[in-house]
């Protein structure tokens, strides 16, 4: 697209990022394409345990020769309450009914989430090109030495201040996530609730607060997003739902049909704690809606409690029990080829900037 801060530093062509899609929808092929396009390509290996971490990004460096980038979660703060046997109890009786309609029996197992630190240390001894944190930020001490390999480290904030820590933790970009976008809010300093600030009000408050590049996420879809992301104070942009029906993406038929039935007027999105226990933005769907009310689980128990559930039912083509992670602006997505969208992406951007420059008749 062209040259600016940003892609001199992360060595790619144009200012575009393939959000890092954790949980299946992402995969090597995805950003391998993502990557050969002259974009960035990332892999979400926040669920995935170090060796399962480090087979992935073996498999994507096959596929690519171009700087990729890997993510994990960091999930700052204090572990949540631990939940009582009755509220355990409660969840499994709510979730049973879903569990039967796709032929699953018994109560589901509720395992910890694979270590962070064994995640991390592997992609310290991958020296992966470009490594991102959500939900949290790194000590000093593991941002200096995974600067020592080489690679480029970014964090992910959803409030001003959240992007001045990652600052002043050495993070040398900040991903900017608006309350617009889909999936998991990346929230580390206050409650999800109290930083769900939309796109034009808080992109302008972080760059007037940080030197950084930044790169906007949520609610971007096409060259307009891009363009209003740039003006805004962005040096790039990060896209996940525009990448979701992709035919290299790994989401599954019901979730892709799902996302390009998307349209109408009003929002399809809610924002809902049912499928992990965190706050997440998705299409609505029959199990976010009799959730309301019902005993959630905090992350990750919850997560465990519907994992077996949503495997099943994407299986299954049952989009009504899948966690159909999606920004605000999901009506806009198109089922093309990432590299082919890559390029439309930059040809609109171009266009939206060059008809912004031209002179009134």
């Amino acid at each position: 697209m062209w040259p600016n801060a940003l892609t001199k530093l992360l060595g790619i062509e144009h200012p575009v990022v393939l959000a890092p899609l954790a949980g299946g929808p992402g995969t090597p092929e995805l950003a391998a394409t993502v990557c050969d396009a002259g974009a960035l390509g990332s892999l979400g290996g926040g669920y995935l345990a170090a060796e399962e971490l480090r087979s992935e990004i073996r498999k994507l460096r096959a596929l690519t020769s171009r700087p990729f980038l890997v993510n994990l979660f960091a999930h700052a703060g204090p572990p949540p309450q631990k939940s009582t046997a009755e509220e355990i109890a409660l969840a499994r009786t709510f979730v049973a009914p879903f569990r039967a309609e796709v032929g699953l029996a018994g109560d589901p197992a509720l395992p910890p989430p694979p270590s962070f630190s064994d995640q991390l240390a592997v992609v310290l001894e991958e020296s992966v090109p470009v490594f991102s944190v959500t939900s949290g930020s790194l000590a000093r001490e593991d941002v200096r030495a995974l600067q020592q390999r080489g690679v480029v480290v970014i964090g992910t904030a959803t409030t001003p201040d959240e992007a001045r820590s990652l600052v002043d933790a050495g993070m040398k970009a900040v991903v900017v996530q608006s309350s617009e976008a889909g999936g998991h809010r990346a929230t580390f300093a206050s409650s999800p609730e109290k930083a769900l600030l939309g796109m034009m009000a808080l992109l302008p408050r972080v760059a007037d607060r940080v030197s950084v590049p930044l790169i906007a996420a949520g609610g971007i879809m096409d060259g307009r997003g891009i363009a209003a992301a740039l003006a805004l104070g962005a040096q790039g942009v990060q896209l996940g739902t525009a990448f979701l029906a992709c035919p290299e993406s790994g989401a599954s038929p019901a979730y892709k049909s799902a996302l390009l039935r998307a349209r109408g007027g009003g929002d399809p999105t809610v924002l809902t704690r049912a499928f992990s226990g965190r706050l997440a933005r998705a299409l609505s769907n029959r199990f976010s809606e009799a959730a309301e009310g019902a005993q959630i689980l905090p992350y990750p128990q919850q997560n465990a409690l519907t994992s077996e559930l949503r495997r099943a039912a994407a299986k299954a083509g049952n989009a009504d029990l899948l966690s159909l992670w999606a920004g605000q602006a999901v009506a806009l997505a198109r089922p093309h080829s990432a590299r082919d969208l890559v390029r439309e992406l930059v040809s609109e951007t171009r266009a939206v900037i060059e008809r912004l420059h031209r002179p009134s008749p």
